[in-house]
């Protein structure tokens, strides 16, 4: 029995020390602006009328929750906005438009790791050209300027981001 005691003390014991060693996500610098990103992101995925566009066939039932989920945002209900998101993304989990939109919607709730997260499984689902991929790749961009400390992984910076964007325009093909 005091076995037991004791052994059940020290899974607490434990379970206190492995929640305190925990590193949460760095919060962003302080003039970070979300609203701002967003609306950088959004802009960054302006399609020109050059340039090849696909367009995927939508499910009615997800179209009606991106729609909520738009209302909520502009009402700046940013959580609920997400909430109808994910209840999208249980339909469809693998429409990488709806990915970055929940990746938008982490950002304006400055979730930073959950926007970045949503934006790459967005970018590995769905086409490496185009307005959606440039706006995955300025999602990651933004994260990544948004974060307070500098990130020391080669290749994972801003300037990559940005560059990975850029490279995301293609020309559509000359037609007759």
């Amino acid at each position: 029995m005091i076995v037991i005691r004791h052994a059940a003390l020290a899974a607490l014991i434990l379970g206190v020390v492995a929640a305190c060693s925990t590193t949460p996500s760095p919060a962003p610098q302080p003039d970070f602006d979300a609203v701002a990103a967003v609306t950088a992101i959004r802009a960054a995925g302006g399609a020109a009328n050059t340039e090849l566009d696909v367009q995927p066939l939508r499910d009615p039932q997800v179209d009606d929750l991106r729609e909520e989920a738009e209302r909520l945002e502009r009402a700046g209900q940013y959580p609920q906005a997400a909430a109808a998101l994910d209840h999208a993304l249980q339909l469809n989990p693998d429409d990488p438009a709806l990915l970055q939109e929940r990746a938008e919607a982490a950002l304006l709730m400055k979730q930073l790791d959950e926007a970045e997260r949503f934006a790459q499984q967005a970018l590995d689902r769905g086409s490496k050209v185009g307005p959606l991929c440039r706006r995955h790749m300025e999602t990651i961009a933004q994260v990544r300027q948004a974060r307070p400390i500098p990130v020391d992984v080669p290749g994972a910076g801003v300037a990559e981001a940005r560059r990975d964007r850029d490279a995301c325009t293609v020309s559509a093909p000359v037609r007759y």
